[in-house]
C-alpha cells in the first residue's frame, strides 16, 4: 500500500468517525420527543434505550467475525450505509413495537459500524506506519458535539421528522465521499494462531484487553450520565454550574485526543498510557474528593484530558493482537467495553442511592489506576510500524 492510499485512506476513516458520533448526538435530542410522541414512562424510556444498546452490543460478535472473513473496508461499506439510513425510521415509527425495531435496527448497525471503522483505523496505522486511534476517536467526539448541538436547534425550528430528514441526508453525503477511499487491510491467512476458525479467539490478551477498556470506559460513561446530578445534590451547585462539569470533561477529552497521535508517536503506547493513567486517576479523585464544585469541575476537565487517549490506545491494542485480525481483537474488545457501559448507569444509580456519587468517582479513580498498573499489556499497540498493509 502506498503512503497516499493510507493517507486518503486515514481521512476517510476519519470521516466515518464522525458520522458516527453524529448520528449518536443526533439521537439524544430526540429521545425526550420519543418520550412524549409514545407516553412513555421514564421506567420505559430507560427500558427503549437499554434496547438501543442491546442491539449495538449484539451486533459486535457477528461484526468481527464479518470483518475476519471480508475484511472491515466491505463490512464498513455496508454498516455505514444501513446505519445512516436506518436513522430515517425513527421519524416514522408510530407504534411502540415500530419504536423498538427501528432503534435495535439502528443501534445494531451503529454498533457494527463501530467495530469496523476501529478495524479499519488499526489498518491506516499499518500502512502509514504510526498512530491516528486517537484523532479517529477525536473526529467521533467531534460529530457528536455537532449533532448534539445543532439537532436541538432543527428540532426547535422545523420539528423531528425534518431533523431526521436533515440528519440523514447530510451523514449519507459524507458517507458516500468517503467510502471510495477506505483501505484494505492485510488478514492473517488460514487458522489465526490466537483463535479457532469460527469461534471465539483463544489468546488470553484480547479479553485482558478487553478489560481494561471496559475501566477506561466505565469512567466516561459515568461522568456523561451522573456528574451533574453528583453535583446538584451533593455540592449544591446551581443548574448552568453543574453543566459544566460534562462539558468540562468532554471539551478537554476533544482537544487531548486531536493531540494524542502525536505523543503516541513520541513516546509509544504504554508510556502514553501510563503518563494518561496518572493524570485521568488523580482527576477522577480530585472530582470524588473535590470540597467545592469549582474544583470539581476542574478535576473532571483533568481527567478528561487523562482518559481522552485511553480508551484509542487500548483500542489499537485489541486491533494488533499478534495471530488476530483487526476484527477479531476489536469485537471482542468492544464487546465488553460497551457491556460494561450498557449496565453500569442502573448499578451506579443502584449504589449511589446508598452511599452517594463520592465514593463511587474514587472507585472508578482505581480503575483508572488498575488500567495504569497494567499498560504493559497494551504494547502490541507499539507493533504498527512492523504489521503488514495492503
Amino acid at each position: 500500500m502506498s503512503i497516499s492510499n493510507a493517507a486518503l485512506g486515514r481521512w476517510a476513516v476519519a470521516a466515518c468517525f464522525f458520522v458516527n458520533g453524529f448520528m449518536i448526538g443526533s439521537w439524544a435530542p430526540q429521545i425526550p420527543l420519543v418520550a412524549s410522541r409514545f407516553g412513555l414512562s421514564e421506567t420505559a424510556l430507560g427500558l427503549l434505550i437499554l434496547v438501543f444498546g442491546s442491539g449495538a452490543v449484539l451486533a459486535m460478535p457477528l461484526c468481527g467475525y464479518l470483518i475476519g472473513r471480508f475484511g472491515s473496508r466491505a463490512i464498513l461499506r455496508i454498516t455505514a450505509t444501513v446505519c445512516v439510513l436506518s436513522f430515517a425510521g425513527l421519524a416514522f415509527a408510530t407504534q411502540i413495537w415500530q419504536i423498538v425495531a427501528a432503534l435495535v435496527l439502528f443501534g445494531g448497525f451503529l454498533g457494527a459500524m463501530d467495530i469496523s471503522m476501529n478495524s479499519n483505523a488499526v489498518a491506516v496505522e499499518r500502512g502509514l506506519r504510526r498512530a491516528v486511534m486517537s484523532s479517529s476517536h477525536g473526529f467521533w467526539s467531534l460529530g457528536g458535539f455537532v449533532g448534539a448541538g445543532v439537532g436541538g436547534l432543527l428540532i426547535e425550528r422545523f420539528g423531528h421528522v425534518t431533523h431526521v430528514g436533515l440528519v440523514v441526508a447530510f451523514a449519507f453525503a459524507i458517507v458516500l465521499a468517503a467510502l471510495p477511499f477506505l483501505i484494505v487491510e492485510s488478514r492473517p491467512a488460514g487458522r489465526a494462531a490466537g483463535g479457532r476458525r469460527g469461534g471465539l479467539p483463544r489468546n488470553p490478551l484480547v479479553y485482558l484487553t478487553g478489560v481494561l477498556a471496559l475501566f477506561c470506559m466505565l469512567p466516561e460513561g459515568a461522568v456523561l450520565d451522573w456528574a451533574a446530578l453528583y453535583m446538584r445534590q451533593e455540592m449544591g451547585a446551581g443548574i448552568a454550574q453543574a453543566s459544566l462539569a460534562y462539558t468540562a470533561f468532554s471539551g478537554t477529552m476533544a482537544v487531548m485526543r486531536f493531540a494524542g497521535d502525536g505523543l503516541r508517536n513520541r513516546l509509544g503506547a504504554v508510556r502514553t498510557l501510563r503518563y494518561s493513567g496518572v493524570v485521568a486517576t488523580i482527576g477522577m479523585l480530585g472530582a470524588g474528593l473535590a470540597p467545592s464544585p469549582l474544583i470539581a469541575v476542574v478535576a473532571f476537565a483533568l481527567a478528561g484530558l487523562g482518559i481522552a487517549n485511553m480508551v484509542p490506545i487500548v483500542f489499537s491494542a485489541a486491533g494488533n493482537q499478534p495471530g488476530l485480525s483487526p476484527g477479531a481483537g476489536m469485537s471482542v474488545t468492544t464487546t465488553i467495553g460497551y457491556s460494561g457501559m450498557l449496565l453500569a448507569p442502573s448499578l451506579v444509580g443502584f449504589v449511589a442511592e446508598r452511599t452517594g456519587f463520592a465514593p463511587i468517582f474514587i472507585a472508578f479513580a482505581i480503575m483508572l489506576a488498575i488500567v495504569l498498573s497494567m499498560a504493559h499489556l497494551v504494547r502490541s499497540a507499539d507493533t504498527i510500524a512492523a504489521q503488514p498493509a495492503e
